[in-house]
């Protein structure tokens, strides 16, 4: 059985590996030519057979998460994101404006966990009539580890009772390992299928760019990029993103897990890795399987220590599906505009993404023309925000954000209709205080505390 093979190929890695998986002393800058600014990609303009390339593409989104922490039950992908369309539907109306526009068959693949499988299968029969056809393939489950004993937590394979908690998704460096059990990777080889554009799906700003996948389709066979990590420039927001490094003469993907505590706060500094890995890759298909039955591919194991609802202490081993660029021929890091880069992690960005700074074309959120800054604000909201419901309740719409720079919100808040925000608004609610912002409000550069102060900021 080839997925046992690799879990306790994973477990036997792990007790071996002693001390960190990276020499800080190893580590150094990528070569110059490693990482390409995008604008060079782009520069040499689309060629007139686009829908060529296109029919090489499958779009594969990561789709093993759930929304728990934004307080949803159920797959992540199916949390509403803007007029009622969840991240899952933007997916599938953007593929499927590209399959319209260029008449092309670029299909979606979702790669699903036993937590999101079932409810993800039910939701797709609204698809049957898009163009776009949709397959799954499931992630491997593995036994959660007591971390004392080093022994599995889960009693027997179910996955109910008292053996719910034992199991757990390792990571979405899984996808090449259970892509290729799955029979999916062969069958979309044999339909002419080259490269994998491989996204989270709760990226909104990871659509389908054709200028990098020009790129890869037009180098000379030999030459052929196998692997393209979209990278974008680090902001005090992103310490904590991966980054690329150059390790023993191979491009490689250093996570915030792998540093030596001693390290953290270098790593985490904007002036030595200036990048961040976005999650958005392009791998070529020949390449995972070619690695995959040589058992070449290769990932450092990620170890994330979790506490269980009981108080037990478990680890999960884990890996990144970016760690394996370090497996891949001619692999390029390519440095992609910061629009590529737009997570849905928290109620602060579903705020963001379902305001007038953005507009949806064709399942693609984009910009506003009327936002007179590139970066979007930093909004900070408070606790009594933290669940998608209980945030809707708090907006009778969403403010104007145009001109807006930093929100923090405290405490219990609401905003009626039509509000409009600028500047630095901060709003703060003590304990057992609440305030109601008026409809219709303009708050620009304003500080409102205790029970409805408004001051200058």
């Amino acid at each position: 059985n080839t997925r046992c093979v690799s879990k306790c190929n994973l477990f036997h890695r792990f007790l071996q590996v002693k001390g960190p998986s990276v020499e800080w002393i190893k580590i150094q800058r990528p070569p110059e030519d490693s990482i390409q600014p995008y604008d060079k990609i782009s520069a040499r303009g689309l060629p007139n057979n686009v829908a060529n390339s296109l029919n090489k593409l499958v779009v594969v989104k990561l789709n093993g998460g759930l929304g728990t922490s934004m307080g949803c039950k159920g797959p992540k992908s199916l949390i509403s994101v803007r007029n009622e369309n969840t991240f899952l539907d933007l997916t599938v109306q953007q593929i499927e404006h590209l399959n319209k526009t260029y008449n092309t068959d670029v299909p979606l693949v979702l790669m699903n966990s036993f937590n999101t499988d079932e409810d993800t299968k039910k939701i797709l029969q609204k698809y049957t009539h898009h163009r776009v056809k949709i397959h799954t393939f499931n992630q491997s489950r593995y036994p959660r580890i007591n971390k004392e004993s080093l022994l599995p937590v889960a009693k027997n394979l179910s996955m109910t009772g008292q053996s719910a908690d034992g199991w757990y998704p390792p990571g979405h460096g899984d996808i090449y390992a259970s892509f290729y059990n799955s029979g999916l990777l062969d069958q979309l080889i044999t339909q002419g299928k080259e490269y994998i554009f491989v996204s989270n799906i709760d990226n909104l700003g990871a659509t389908v760019d054709l200028n990098i996948l020009h790129h890869l389709v037009s180098q000379p066979n030999g030459k052929r990029c196998e692997f393209v990590m979209e990278v974008t420039d680090k902001t005090r927001a992103d310490v904590k993103g991966g980054t690329l490094i150059q390790y023993e003469g191979k491009l490689r993907l250093l996570e915030i897990a792998q540093v030596p505590k001693a390290h953290v706060d270098e790593f985490k500094s904007v002036s030595k890795f200036k990048i961040f890995n976005t999650n958005n890759l392009w791998i070529s298909l020949p390449a995972i399987k070619r690695l995959q039955e040589q058992n070449a591919m290769d990932m450092e194991i990620i170890v994330n220590p979790k506490t269980l609802d009981g108080g037990l202490n478990v680890i999960q081993l884990e890996t990144a599906v970016g760690a394996a660029i370090k497996c891949f021929d001619n692999a390029l890091g390519i440095n992609v505009p910061r629009s590529r880069f737009l997570p849905v992690k928290t109620t602060s960005d579903l705020l963001l993404v379902m305001s007038n700074l953005y507009s949806l074309d064709a399942g693609s959120l984009t910009m506003s023309p009327k936002r007179e800054f590139p970066t979007t604000p930093h909004v900070k909201l408070g606790s009594s925000f933290t669940k998608v419901q209980e945030y809707l309740t708090r907006f009778e719409s969403i403010p104007d954000m145009l001109e807006l720079d930093h929100l923090t919100v405290s405490g219990d808040v609401t905003f009626g209709k039509n509000v409009s925000l600028k500047g630095t608004v901060i709003i703060i609610a003590n304990h057992g205080d609440r305030i109601d912002i008026p409809a219709g409000s303009m708050l620009e550069n304003k500080i409102v505390s205790g029970n409805l102060r408004i001051l200058d900021h």
